[in-house]
């Protein structure tokens, strides 16, 4: 049949109208990590369908031709039917049922090369580099060592950066962040090392460490189950100081999709938390974020245990969170942490685990750790009442059949709580959800196969074409990253006129019940699916008493406080879906206007 929204048309059959509520879990199927494994041209390590696709289409392009569905187009059989003018297409030969299509987020894999023209974006001289040595072997150093450190102790009060992006102006990667950076000697002098992450290229990881640190200790923090996990073992083999801890996924279509790094130091410990998996394409050309923790001393022997806490609580909250993966491997991690000082931390933690959870451990984790947060630490501003919410994301869950499911009733009661007084849920406040459009994907550094890692399905969008009217583009001229795919996830709650915010999120967690919890029984129980963990900034943790961050624009005066203005990475205030603009749907064919490489995206 043929149905039609806002934003266009697409046909599917009516077993799709059937079918259970997508979860949007990211974990790949048992077949999907089996054909990956024997199938030499693909990804490694396991990784959901889109990535899979947008692998695929690198590998063997599809050039852009008048004639859509040209002879490089699919067989007969497989091949989807072409777009209406702006709309989406599905044909039936290619519906997966909604069992596996909850599998589909798993992260991206290695660019392969390809023969593309030059990028016309580009701004750096790196057209002799093939796609896969970029994203593989991108790392440019600082060009003055004492610059990144001056930048770590002092040049950035809130410790959060953004990863370094080729093929932007390289003004626009100043304070920026990569992986390399972050694993520096400059950083510490490495002792062992711990990273939670969710899909992750073991050989690629450790070749980001510096030589004389890649035979430490290395704890990997994992999701894996069956098959994948054999895989992720597998990949490790070769290194005899890696060591794995596997989080308990008990409901299903959970994901241990949390990504921090631990690292422990000859002079300290830090803690990074951050959005990037551990693969190459992510540090690549994605638009990612990271908080940076100081470095924390040891303690002295003997202190209390209850010594080294900050202001924010954030050390027993990171123990809290270690501790509920009842794991004893992570017990050594956990007594260390006990024994570092912590006190220098401004911002606060915000974790999701797995589990159902009652009375007062609600508010533990997920949106109404959130909710409590804010309600006792953010500062009341006048008329904050009508302070719209801004959301932005990677991925998409089922948010059910109007707002009144979930985006517009809980979890937005939780994203407008301020302060102790307990303000009646306004159903006029504004909500805004930043998601890539389908232009900004073509049009992005990396063309359609960008959108791997943007996977919202066919199956989903159209369930929820209201959702659809929150929806606004993604630009970041601020951060010169308008055309590096989003991989970051934020939220915040702005001024009406953008130029202030009460507080902002950076984390792991997307726009999905699985990540944020949904509450059950009448509201008595609140179910979370997956591990996720951000950093809650908040200004009173950094001694602004007037509730309120400025926002950062291109420009600051030498007179600026840049304590008070929050480096928000995108534009504000954002702007609206147009008539023709459609979100970023992975599993339908785009075919009628090439990307900046020249190609179409076929997804089959």
């Amino acid at each position: 049949m043929l149905q039609e929204g806002a934003h266009g048309k697409w046909t599917v059959s009516s077993s799709d109208e059937s079918t259970e509520e997508n979860s949007d879990s990211e974990k790949p199927s048992t077949s999907s990590v089996l054909d990956a494994a024997h199938d030499s041209s693909g990804p490694q390590y396991p990784c959901s369908e889109a990535r899979k696709a947008a692998h695929k289409r690198k590998a063997s392009p599809l050039k852009f031709s008048d004639k859509s569905c040209s002879a490089e187009a699919p067989p007969a059989g497989k091949q989807r039917t072409s777009q209406e003018g702006s709309g989406w297409c599905l044909s039936s030969s290619d519906e997966e049922p909604e069992d596996q299509e909850k599998h589909a987020h798993k992260e991206q894999v290695k660019e392969e090369k390809t023969d593309a023209p030059k990028h016309p974006l580009k701004l750096c001289k790196d057209d002799e580099l093939s796609e896969d040595q970029k994203a593989e072997d991108y790392y440019e150093a600082p060009s003055e060592t004492q610059d990144t450190w001056d930048l770590l102790n002092g040049g950035n009060p809130f410790r959060f950066f953004l990863t370094k992006v080729r093929g932007i102006h390289q003004s626009y990667n100043s304070g920026a962040l990569h992986v390399k950076d972050i694993l520096s000697p400059l950083f510490g002098t490495l002792v062992s090392s711990a990273q939670f992450n969710y899909c992750i290229d073991v050989a690629w990881l450790v070749r980001q460490y510096p030589p004389e640190f890649r035979k430490k200790p290395l704890l990997i923090v994992h999701g894996e189950k069956r098959e994948s996990k054999a895989e992720l073992l597998a990949q490790a083999r070769p290194y005899e100081n890696i060591s794995f801890c596997q989080a308990k996924l008990d409901i299903a279509f959970g994901t241990h999709h949390t990504k921090m790094m631990l690292l422990l130091y000859e002079e300290g410990l830090r803690v990074v938390i951050h959005t990037s998996n551990l693969i190459a394409e992510d540090w690549h050309q994605k638009t990612q974020g990271i908080w940076l923790s100081p470095l924390y001393p040891r303690l002295p022997q003997g202190t209390s245990g209850s010594a080294g806490e900050s202001r924010t609580n954030f050390k027993s909250d990171l123990i809290s969170y270690l501790m509920a993966y009842n794991s004893p491997t992570l017990k050594e991690w956990i007594d260390l942490i006990q024994e570092h000082d912590l006190s220098e931390t401004r911002v606060y933690l915000l974790g999701s685990t797995p589990g159902r959870y009652q009375g007062s451990d609600k508010e533990k984790w997920g949106h109404l750790r959130l909710r409590k947060l804010l309600k006792e630490h953010a500062l009341s501003v006048p008329a904050q009442e009508s302070w719209p919410v801004v959301g932005q994301f990677s991925s998409i869950g089922s948010m059910g059949a109007d707002g009144s499911k979930w985006l517009c009733s809980e979890f937005q009661e939780s994203l407008v709580a301020a302060g102790r007084s307990v303000m009646s849920l306004r159903c006029d406040v504004p909500v805004y959800l930043v998601y890539p459009t389908v232009n900004n994907v073509r049009q992005s550094l990396e063309g359609y196969p960008a959108g791997g890692s943007l996977p919202y399905s066919i199956q989903t969008a159209q369930k929820q074409l209201w959702l659809h009217s929150y929806f606004h583009k993604w630009s970041a001229e601020v951060s010169g990253r308008s055309h590096a795919m989003p991989h970051i996830k934020t939220y915040m709650r702005s001024s009406p006129d953008f130029q202030k915010i009460a507080w902002f999120l950076v984390t792991s967690a997307n726009l999905s019940k699985a990540a944020w919890g949904a509450l059950e029984k009448n509201g008595t129980q609140l179910m979370i699916r997956s591990y996720e963990l951000g950093v809650l900034f908040l200004p009173s943790a950094f001694g602004l008493d007037k509730g309120y961050f400025h926002v950062k624009g291109k420009m600051l005066s030498e007179s600026d406080n840049p304590a008070t203005y929050f480096p928000v990475p995108f534009d504000l205030p954002p702007e609206q879906y147009g008539s023709k603009d459609q979100p970023w749907i992975w599993n339908i064919p785009y075919t009628d206007a090439p990307d900046t490489h020249g190609n179409m995206w076929v997804p089959s």
